[in-house]
């Protein structure tokens, strides 16, 4: 009985450490990397517009993901595994639903094109003109998109994603990750481009870490 108190006591304890926000809709526990389900928030380097002027709304999505998980209780629950190897999943922190908090604050879309999960916090947070929703913007899903087409005209190939290597290991960055710009490809040190993220991660490249 002793025993089987411990061991609940063990998964009942609050995960703090092991969580780390990767930007505004993923973050690793462990060393399983969560995409949470129903939406898409900025990406890190995204800028977006409000009536005064542009704010980087990647930037505050990200950190208002880290302040919602900061020294909470996180628990996520698995609904598919994506393309790139991320478990997509509805996770929450001290019992707030995560993907409800960022939309509602106007941090993050709501995903329709594959659930219709947060479809009433997003319109409440449009209706009330929250962050994202404080000016016309263009969603990330969009962002993304734009940021391609523009780097595919511009790589060999038409493969724009960078498979860079240094002290940190093998690292991809696509066209809208915060360091593409400055990033160098040689291929003489075995660097290489990939047309795809699922082609990098196969290879056994990451996704850079924004924080």
């Amino acid at each position: 009985m002793i025993i089987r108190i411990l061991i609940l006591l063990l998964f009942a304890a609050p995960v703090y450490a092991q969580v780390r926000v990767v930007d505004g809709d993923t973050l690793d526990i462990g060393e399983t990397r969560y995409r949470l389900e129903g939406i898409d928030a900025p990406e890190a380097g995204q800028t977006c517009q409000t009536p005064k002027g542009t704010w980087k709304c990647g930037k505050e999505a990200t950190e208002a993901l880290i302040a919602l998980v900061s020294q909470a209780n996180v628990i996520c629950a698995p609904v598919a595994v994506d393309d790139f190897g991320r478990t997509i999943a509805t996770c929450s922190a001290d019992g707030r639903d995560l993907g409800a908090e960022m939309t509602q604050r106007g941090l993050a879309w709501a995903f329709r094109k594959y659930s219709d999960s947060y479809n009433a916090e997003e319109t409440k947070a449009k209706i009330e003109g929250l962050g994202i929703w404080s000016a016309p913007n263009a969603p990330a899903w969009e962002y993304r998109a734009a940021k391609w087409e523009v780097a595919e005209q511009k790589t060999p190939e038409g493969c724009p994603i960078k498979g860079n290597i240094s002290s940190s290991g093998k690292i991809y960055h696509t066209p809208w990750s915060r360091d593409y710009g400055r990033t160098r490809i040689s291929l003489s040190k075995g660097e290489r481009w990939f047309c795809s993220e699922a082609e990098a991660i196969r290879a056994g490249w990451r996704p850079p870490r924004t924080h």
